[in-house]
């Protein structure tokens, strides 16, 4: 009896211990973690390669509710959706939703990225980066940026008959990314770049399993020689910048290594550099690219709406002199372009959905997000609703003629509140430079269909190839 009593006694902690640990898994949401550290990933992957991510995370919302748990890229996560979802993620307090992003994304770009940090740390590294990016800074670059794309236009485009457009777009925007951000000249160094970076971001997402001759060892491996590279720039230029010989405006590198607080301490840390260095790379080549190469595709498939957007642009050619480069004030008349190029942020997004941390336990939607799990949003679910943008799949710019009209919280490409990308006015420019150009200099007419998968970005078929001929100007 005195056995059977003792065991009592010590199951009665057992008891409470469990019902304890097991009382906040009744309020997760609902769902399952799959295989350990693989989880649902796998699946997600081969979803966006197929192109129907979409379709996937419906099925998951269709099943579970707007809120559900599974495991992506090694760690528990929670997708939630929708315009609710969207101002949560972005207009939280950091104490409560820190920025992280999945491992594979943290090793390879590195942990003091803006992409990592929150606090102060954040508003610091995203004040440096703003000031070099912010849209009185950026005038200066406009003249810079037009001859970048009328080199890349005459080595590349004219007197051919057939191009494929993404891999020059990327092409393009890497080299912009090289003169302006980095002040890196033409050459073997800068090769050597394009071909480090080309395999670092091949496994960004992917699960964190280092094992030799997958995409995330390739570009671990690459990430490393990018680094390298990195340090020997800024080396060289923080020894340019003490002995005078460089202007602290020139690139976004000495304009970061330039900045000193009242007691001439050094505001951005070289680490920190180097890490937004390689977040910078990223996000303007990749996204840039993607949207270049879809709004190419999507002019293709809309003759109404190219017409509109070369009207906009002859008469802005016709204003110029022979070789006069475009200004800021041209750019200011781009304002149907700029609709073109919301339109297919809208309708093709660059980005699929983002990761954030959990900071602490949180309630939302009735719901606890547990301390330290992933968030998982998707901005496309709400680009694509048809209760917020009627008829979703019509290509329709003039949904972004009025901003204001736009619902809040439902259209959000460049991030919004303290999150707001810094780099939104360089796209800008980015890309209705190279339209312009491009627009009244060519004719283009697809040589592939309309499909794309996503690697995580979207890619077309066959690099979306064209058959170009010159365009006459009346």
């Amino acid at each position: 009896m005195s056995v059977i009593l003792a065991s009592f006694l010590l199951l009665i902690p057992i008891f409470f211990l469990l019902r304890r640990t097991r009382k906040p898994s009744k309020r997760v949401p609902p769902g399952s973690l799959g295989i350990p550290i693989i989880g649902q990933s796998l699946g997600l992957l081969r979803a966006m390669r197929a192109n129907t991510a979409e379709k996937w995370l419906q099925e998951r919302i269709n099943k579970y509710g707007p809120i559900s748990k599974l495991s992506l890229f090694g760690k528990p996560t929670v997708l939630i959706y929708g315009q609710a979802a969207n101002k949560f993620i972005f207009f939280n307090g950091g104490s409560t939703i820190l920025n992280q992003q999945t491992q594979s994304i943290t090793r390879i770009l590195g942990d003091r990225s803006l992409l990592e940090l929150s606090g102060e740390d954040h508003s610091r590294v995203r004040s440096a980066l703003a000031l070099f990016l912010k849209p009185d800074s950026l005038k200066r670059y406009v003249g810079t940026m037009d001859e970048e794309v009328r080199r890349h236009l005459e080595m590349h485009w004219n007197e051919k008959k057939q191009v494929k457009v993404l891999p020059l777009m990327k092409t393009l925007t890497f080299n912009i990314i090289c003169t302006l951000l980095f002040g890196l000249e033409r050459g073997k160094q800068r090769d050597q770049f394009l071909e480090y970076f080309q395999a670092m971001i091949e496994g960004m997402w992917s699960v964190p399993v280092n094992v030799p001759f997958t995409r995330y060892n390739r570009s671990l491996k690459a990430s490393k020689k990018i680094q390298n590279l990195l340090k020997e720039i800024v080396h060289k230029k923080k020894i340019e910048l003490e002995q005078k010989g460089a202007s602290p405006h020139q690139d976004l590198i000495t304009c970061m290594l330039g900045m000193h607080d009242e007691n001439g301490k050094q505001v951005i840390t070289e680490k920190e550099i180097i890490h937004n260095a390689r977040l910078v790379m990223v996000a303007g080549h990749d996204t840039s690219s993607v949207v270049l190469t879809f709004i190419i595709q999507l002019l293709a498939n809309e003759p109404d709406i190219l017409a509109a957007v070369l009207k906009e642009q002859v008469e802005i050619a016709k204003s110029k002199a022979s070789g006069e480069s475009l200004t800021w004030e041209d750019l200011a008349k781009m304002k149907y372009t700029w609709t073109v190029a919301m339109e297919t942020l809208r309708t093709v997004p660059p980005v699929f959905g983002g990761f954030r941390k959990a900071a602490t336990d949180i309630e939302y939607g009735g719901y606890l997000i547990p301390k330290g799990w992933q968030i998982f949003w998707a901005t496309a679910l709400t680009q694509m609703d048809s209760s917020i943008f009627p008829e979703p799949t019509k290509f329709d710019p003039s949904r972004f003629e009025n901003q204001a009209s736009v619902p809040a919280y439902s259209f959000i490409p460049f991030g919004a509140g303290a999150r707001m990308c810094p780099g939104y006015e360089f796209a800008r420019i980015e890309t209705l430079v190279a339209i312009h150009y491009l627009v009244t200099r060519f004719n283009w007419k697809l040589c592939a269909d309309n499909k794309f998968i996503r690697d995580p970005m979207p890619v077309p078929t066959q690099g979306l190839p064209v058959e170009i001929w010159p365009r006459k100007l009346s």
